[in-house]
């Protein structure tokens, strides 16, 4: 039984799955887009798969909404207003929540992201990923330097106010001094949020398959560590292990997951996780990943897989959240979150404090500097 003292916060996350062209590193579920978008199918199937989820969600408010993909800001202003439509008329929206869009600097237009901004779409996520033309061309870029430079400054003069730049660094041939270059550069953008973290070679990618050669290890370590130095003396805070904001703009929608909170999915491929007290269950769904399949499924339900948690699950997932947060999380609120009592991976805990990776007490569970350093490590104990 589960004993759930609060309702959880909800979020919506939207998968818009197509990309000018897939790049070799990565492995979300994302396709190059045909010449012409099918966008009016695509968006009656969101509206369509959420209407399916809504019974599930009956009542509850809606705390943030992060549109991600692929690449969403491929699709036109008038799609997007539609499907926000349905969205707010669907859904009880918290106001002044945020909502955040994912968009690479190649389909950047001046005119395009302010309609995007009126539509309420307040928080911009841009996908840099380096500012040099060199490393963009070894990763498989589609945009230059040049165009990513001009992808912030379009954004502010189209009114976002809320702004974070994705860096990656531990790139094909990248230097330290290259790798710091990019970081000094974003910061010279002033964006209120910058992600930065290390290219990883993940499973069924080009980059897997025909693996590039990376830097050593050490080096990448003085570029994680330089670089952290760097946004931390410029005011950015770590909160998260590949996060900095300014104070007070950390995202919203992304602190949901890592608390543990609730979320639907809606789109291709997308994975929701949401509490439902009443059926003494925490489910886990998942949709169908091909477009083409996910548009054809309205009869279907769009749902490709579903799983209830077992307790042993929970416990796990929490700390693979909550310990990616610098600061760590309330030790209350594991038992808000999970529906149960703290005991179960008290054994785990335990361990971890001895081995100097955690701090526990009944105000907090933390990860220390080491844990941090071996977050994989810290987080394995919780498997077994």
């Amino acid at each position: 039984m589960f004993n759930f003292t609060a309702a959880l916060p909800l979020s919506l996350y939207i998968h818009i799955p197509w990309c000018l062209q897939k790049c070799p590193y990565c492995d979300f579920n994302s396709h190059a887009a045909p010449k012409a978008l099918p966008e009016k199918e695509y968006v009656d199937a969101l509206i369509a798969d959420l209407s399916r989820d809504l019974p599930d969600v009956w009542g509850r408010s809606l705390e943030s909404i992060f549109i991600g993909g692929g690449t969403p800001s491929l699709f036109s202003p008038e799609a997007l207003d539609r499907l926000l439509s349905q969205v707010r008329a669907l859904l009880n929206p918290r106001s002044g929540m945020e909502v955040t869009m994912e968009a690479n600097p190649g389909t950047f237009e001046q005119a395009k992201f302010a309609e995007f901004h009126d539509l309420g779409i307040n928080r911009l996520s841009i996908g840099v990923q380096s500012f040099n033309d060199q490393m963009l061309q070894k990763l498989g870029r589609v945009h230059d330097g040049r165009e990513a430079l001009r992808a912030a400054e379009i954004a502010y003069k189209a009114g976002f106010e809320n702004v974070n730049l994705d860096l990656m660094f531990g790139l094909p041939g990248q230097t330290e001094q290259m790798a710091l270059a990019d970081v000094q550069q974003a910061l010279s953008l002033q964006p209120q949020h910058i992600s930065y973290y290390q290219l990883t070679l993940e499973p069924n990618t080009a980059f897997a398959a025909r693996p590039p050669t990376l830097p050593p290890d050490e080096r990448i370590w003085n570029m994680q560590e330089r670089g952290i130095e760097t946004l931390q003396t410029a005011g950015y805070g770590g909160y998260e292990v590949s996060a900095y904001a300014q104070e007070g703009r950390q995202c919203a929608h992304n602190l949901n997951y890592w608390q543990f909170g609730d979320y639907l999915g809606i789109g291709a491929g997308a994975h929701g996780k949401l509490t439902l007290p009443g059926e003494d269950r925490v489910l886990r769904r998942w949709k169908q990943r091909q477009p083409a399949q996910y548009m054809a499924d309205h009869a279907a339900g769009f749902v490709s897989g579903e799983e209830n948690l077992e307790r042993k699950k929970i416990g796990l997932e929490f700390m693979m959240n909550a310990l990616r947060l610098n600061e760590g999380v309330a030790s209350a609120l594991f038992l808000e979150r999970t529906g149960l009592p703290l005991s179960i991976i008290a054994e785990p805990l335990q361990q971890a404090v001895d081995k100097g990776l955690l701090h526990w007490d009944h105000r907090e569970i933390k990860a220390t500097e080491l844990g941090r350093r071996f977050l994989n490590d810290l987080l394995g104990m919780f498997l077994g």
